[in-house]
């Protein structure tokens, strides 16, 4: 049966209404809080930046039953994978086993700020292979030493392990990083615009490259964005925190004053046209309903702003959540 998270954006919210946001959404029928980690925000002028594990550890205190997760974080400059591992661990003990460790190959603007050189994909996806090895070994409880290409280990050890198996899901947006998941990692997360687009190149590759290396099915975790406003200028400004998210340059700027300014220099409409605006509950459950049926969603991770995000959580857990949960994946 497909879970459904709700995610907790550390770009436009502080870390204290993340966790606010957390409880309720726990309170309103969710079964996972997914929360964003970031160094910078997408803009200067409207966006926050807090250190998302300890916002994590606060939330797995203040909950009960929601699972956790991050969506996702980088284990390859700012954070030695074996780092990465110990958070992981840290975080499944303060929440009794309920975290989920989601990564990806990351953004230049948050290893750019603190000096790193953000190489190309190729070097990326090298990075990330050696980092899933040593956070799996770590987290599975091995003393480990590990001589790779980018990372080492002497003799590593979680002296404080997980509850339990900590899974690892590995952002992936095209069929390179789809196999590298199904190769290496328990799942795969990716952001869904076009649901036939990312069957073809995310969920059918990651499958078929876990078959391959006689590992389990990945779990299939999809994420979507949507603006609930009643018309365009109010969507404007619940987008505010996150215009730059759409700006030219994303991958590689380091300063969120560089993506404000491009995302400014656009037409506001060009901005708008590239997510989902929502106005009611009936659009909401058209805008996620095929990451269920058409993608087979294990985990749906509604990915919404507002300018009333209590009102949003409440709305979506009374008259979304029930609807979605009717849906069927395409092997039920």
């Amino acid at each position: 049966m497909t879970q459904f998270a709700y995610f907790c954006g550390h770009e436009q919210w502080q870390p204290e209404q993340l966790v606010e946001h957390a409880v309720a959404a726990e309170a309103a029928g969710f079964d996972m809080i997914v929360a964003s980690e970031h160094f910078h925000p997408w803009v200067d002028d409207m966006g926050a930046a807090g250190f998302a594990f300890s916002t994590l550890g606060a939330i797995a205190a203040a909950t009960e039953r929601v699972g956790l997760a991050t969506g996702v974080t980088t284990p390859l400059w700012r954070y030695h994978p074996a780092v990465v591992a110990q958070a992981a661990a840290t975080i499944d003990r303060l929440s009794n086993g309920r975290f989920h460790l989601g990564v990806g190959t990351g953004e230049n603007i948050n290893e750019g700020p603190l000096g790193y050189h953000f190489p190309g994909y190729a070097e990326r996806a090298a990075r990330m292979d050696e980092a899933l090895q040593i956070m799996r070994r770590l987290l599975d409880g091995e003393k480990l030493a590990f001589e790779g290409t980018y990372y080492r280990t002497d003799r590593a050890k979680l002296y404080s392990p997980p509850v339990g198996e900590v899974p690892v899901w590995l952002a992936a947006g095209g069929p390179k990083s789809a196999r590298l998941a199904g190769r290496r990692a328990e799942g795969v997360i990716t952001s869904v615009k076009d649901p036939s687009a990312t069957l073809d190149r995310v969920v059918e590759p990651a499958i078929a490259a876990s078959a391959d290396a006689n590992r389990a099915r990945p779990t299939i975790v999809t994420t979507r964005w949507a603006v609930y406003a009643q018309d365009e200028d109010e969507a404007w400004r619940a987008l505010g925190p996150w215009r730059g998210l759409r700006a030219p340059g994303r991958l590689e700027a380091v300063d969120p004053a560089e993506l404000r300014e491009r995302a400014d220099a656009l037409p506001r409409r060009e901005i708008l046209d590239r997510y989902s605006i929502v106005h009611d509950a009936d659009d909401i459950v058209a805008v996620y309903r095929p990451l269920i049926e058409d993608l087979g969603a294990d985990v749906v991770v509604i990915q919404m702003t507002s300018l009333d995000q209590r009102a949003l959580i409440d709305l979506v857990g009374r008259e979304v959540l029930p609807r979605l949960k009717t849906s069927t994946r395409p092997s039920e």
